[in-house]
């Protein structure tokens, strides 16, 4: 087809506004799904997505659409909103030469639509703002028009205003697509390069890779190399996705859709890469995309159903089609091999641990999430660690850096006290502040990331009322006076319940965690000591009183000393039994750590 009637988009927007709905308007619109076929939130093909209600994987879709007689080919890629899947965004839109930006039109602007719109424009895309949910009794569309007009500049009177449930403005909208987004830009005729944004596995037909065709084109049989590696493959199938899977037999230049070429290794596809032709290939690969920066870290163990090979098999093939996902292998003494895994966000490790146990069917042992540290020894050189059983000896260490985030909160300005409250409580340093309108306002604060990852947006949303909203992106990591926490269990410390936190907050942190592990472990037969302790100092104790036998229930008289004898042969067992027992120590104690407040 030629380009000029080709149009690549995304849908853009902050979490619930509305972006999947729309995406399903498009397709009943289009014709690409019929009235009995359709259900809500097609794209969203994993149980996970239609259970929680939002969208995890980025998904793309080919449809015709004719306007004035004329057949444009519109290429959709229906992103994520959460902040945690942000990096799903980045790669959507650089398939794309224009963007919806959808916005709430009760709930107004919010935190991922400025960073979505800002993330749109870098990329140089055009954006087609959309006001929707017009339908809904707490509608206010045109004060939603002037927040959006005061965010990307373009006058309150070119947002569409449209409902995705009832499909008004949608004729509008897909007018705006044709007539506002640029074609593709690419030569047909120069060098093949396709771009491989996703990627996926299948069992009989080994990786399936999704390109957006740059320049040149790919047909069914070609010898293509990807130019990363320098594999050279046969291309057996090519398809687009309309929304089921669509065989066709060439793609050209500006086209979105997979390729199937027998490709066996998960090692061998990289996100990013760029496919050429191996008979004329090009000189130059395409820009790709930047590595993803991991902003928490915990520890997958296999569970007591699974096996080691097991549980990594399912990583590397979850890898593929999560290229944000990172893991190298471990060892610990209490819980044997395993892997620490990297991810964006809090909600992104909930959604990896789950489908690893859905889609693979592994069981697996989770420690407590950390986010990475840097340490500067005396020698000068920097280490970068994601938990604190990794940090070297402290008389070795000239300075511990913590990762420190820029935070953007939208929150009602009658909740502008509560929040500074929070943020001080959180160690934040106080930035700016933009009125968005007469109610809303943006707080600019820094934080170290370890304050917000594990329940701030939690208390953001209850001081509130649930109308606040975030963004965070990393600046940097800057010094601090941090220390390690150790927490020893029966005398022996244990490397997965270590903690790295502020010298200021270590005591009541500890005492908090050894409080919450004496109720989640179990008694024993033997006393067991839970201490805190930073080197050397122990700052915090207590002690889970071991089972008890009543020896003396036989003795019902007689002289004293009898009674004493046996409860000093009791003793002497317990104490022969505390030097060789082990203590057990279940997987909700390890997420215990995460449930101490700072209230």
């Amino acid at each position: 087809m030629d380009q000029k009637y080709i149009r690549n988009f995304s849908i853009i927007a902050h979490i619930d506004h509305g972006k999947s709905t729309l995406a399903d308007r498009v397709l009943l619109l289009t014709g690409a799904i019929s009235t009995r076929d359709f259900r809500d939130q097609v794209l969203d093909s994993m149980d996970l997505e239609r259970e929680r209600g939002i969208t995890i994987k980025a998904s793309a879709v080919s449809v015709d659409y004719e306007l004035d007689g004329v057949k444009y080919l519109l290429n959709l890629i229906d992103t994520p909103g959460h902040v945690d899947f942000h990096y799903e965004v980045s790669r959507a839109l650089k398939a794309c030469e224009g963007a919806l930006l959808v916005v709430d039109a009760g709930q107004g602007v919010e935190a991922q639509t400025v960073a979505n719109a800002h993330l749109a424009k870098a990329n140089g895309l055009t954006l087609v703002p959309i006001v929707n949910k017009i339908d809904l009794p707490a509608a206010r569309p045109e004060d939603t028009a002037m927040e959006i007009e005061k965010l990307i500049h373009r006058p309150a009177e070119d947002c569409i205003f449209a409902s995705a449930k009832t499909g008004q403005g949608i004729q509008e909208m897909m007018r705006a697509i044709v007539e506002q987004l640029p074609p593709p830009a690419g030569d047909p005729t120069a060098p093949t390069r396709a771009l491989i944004f996703d990627s996926t596995y299948d069992d009989y037909r080994g990786v399936i890779v999704y390109i957006r065709v740059v320049d040149g084109k790919i047909s069914v049989g070609d010898k293509i190399r990807t130019m990363g590696t320098g594999d050279v493959y046969n291309v057996g199938e090519l398809g687009k996705f309309r929304p089921a899977a669509t065989h066709v037999s060439v793609l050209t230049a500006g086209e979105v859709g997979y390729l199937v070429a027998n490709i066996r290794s998960i090692a061998a596809v990289h996100v990013g890469d760029t496919i050429t032709h191996a008979a004329a290939p090009a000189t130059e690969a395409l820009a790709g995309y930047r590595p993803p920066q991991q902003m928490v870290f915990c520890d997958f163990y296999p569970g007591p159903e699974t096996q080691f090979p097991e549980l990594r098999d399912a990583l590397s093939k979850l890898q593929l089609n999560d290229a944000a996902l990172t893991f190298v292998p471990i060892s610990s003494e209490a819980l044997g091999f395993g892997f620490r895994c990297g991810f964006l966000g809090m909600l992104h490790m909930e959604i990896v641990q789950e489908r690893l146990e859905r889609e693979h069917g592994v069981d697996v042992v989770q420690t407590a999430p950390t986010v990475p540290y840097q340490v500067q020894l005396r020698d000068q050189s920097v280490h970068e660690v994601d938990s604190a059983g990794d940090l070297p000896d402290p008389s070795h260490i000239e300075e511990i850096r913590e990762p420190v985030v820029r935070v953007d909160l939208i929150v009602p300005s009658d909740a502008i006290g509560a929040v500074m409250q929070l943020a001080e409580d959180r160690r934040a340093t106080y930035k700016s502040t933009e009125y968005l309108s007469a109610d809303r306002v943006i707080l600019a604060y820094t934080f170290p990331l370890a304050e917000i990852i594990y329940d701030f947006y939690d208390k953001l949303k209850s001081c509130t009322r649930g109308y606040g909203t975030m963004d965070y992106e990393l600046l940097g990591f800057f010094p601090d006076d941090l220390v390690k926490l150790d927490i020893l269990v029966n005398s022996q410390r244990v490397d997965a319940l270590a903690v790295i936190c502020h010298r200021t907050k270590a005591d009541a942190r500890g005492r908090k965690i050894i409080g919450r592990l004496r109720k989640e472990i179990d008694r024993h037969l033997f006393e067991i000591p839970l201490q805190a302790a930073i080197g050397g100092k122990i700052i915090a104790r207590e002690s889970i009183k071991p089972m008890r036998t009543n020896v003396l229930a036989k003795c019902y008289g007689g002289d004293v000393t009898r009674k004493r004898k046996l409860l000093e042969k009791q003793k002497a067992g317990k104490r022969r039994m505390k030097m060789v027992g082990n203590v057990e120590i279940p997987q909700k104690a390890f997420m215990a750590i995460l449930e101490v407040d700072d209230d």
